[in-house]
């Protein structure tokens, strides 16, 4: 079986050494002793301490950021509810790792700190995407601003649930938080009546949406 990479025995020493002796009291040389590495490829991988607690977070960032790119106006809520998707299911594929993070988050304050920081980073995303899609105005910043809250609230309601073994399929339950909180912004009292259709689907977007035109008919969807 091939040897695991360095960045993984580092991340995996550590949540184990945090586990075992607390954040406080493990220092960098206990994590590159218990991962078999020296400091110099522990620093070549992560900048400080706690960047270990949160490997990822700049590749989901990238992740949803590539989401959002690839979507317009009319599929711009559709792009947010993929993009939080992301996240949610990178936490569950964690597992253990995630659970052992919300232990650790939840006992020093100084990485709760990091971790809203994290969530602030994924919002404002979400934030300047939507205005963007809804025009740039100042009209729509604070649709904007409310949408991408509303986004972030409900998944990590959802994903606070899984880590707290409350919900067996958190997927399931990150669809019905989704659909709920795409319903708050879906339509608008100064806009004509609009219909919202939640679906799931493995294919791109783009090859989904003539379909749904086909059967809904020309006028039954924008774009």
């Amino acid at each position: 079986m091939p040897a695991k990479p360095a960045r993984q025995r580092l991340t995996e020493a550590a949540f184990e050494l945090f586990e075992e002796r607390g954040y406080d009291q493990t220092t960098v040389d206990d994590i590159t002793e218990r991962a078999g590495v020296g400091r110099t490829t522990f620093f070549r991988a992560f900048r400080f301490k706690d960047e270990v607690i949160f490997p990822d977070h700049e590749v989901l960032l990238s992740a949803i950021g590539n989401r959002l790119e690839g979507a317009d106006p009319p599929t711009a809520l559709v792009a947010v509810t993929e993009a939080a998707r992301l996240v949610l299911r990178h936490y569950v594929a964690e597992g253990d790792l995630a659970l052992a993070r919300y232990r650790l988050t939840r006992r020093v304050p100084a990485l709760r700190a990091r971790e809203i920081a994290g969530t602030q980073q994924y919002q404002q995303l979400f934030r300047d995407f939507m205005h963007r899609s809804l025009g740039g105005g100042e009209d729509t910043a604070l649709r904007a601003e409310l949408l991408a809250a509303a986004v972030v609230t409900a998944h990590n309601h959802v994903l606070r649930r899984w880590l707290r073994g409350q919900v067996e399929n958190p997927e399931a339950e990150f669809d019905a938080a989704m659909a709920d909180t795409v319903a708050l912004f879906g339509a608008r009292a100064d806009e004509p009546e609009t219909t919202v259709i939640a679906f799931r689907t493995g294919k791109d977007l783009s090859a989904v949406l003539p379909g749904l035109r086909r059967l809904l008919g020309n006028d039954g969807m924008p774009g």
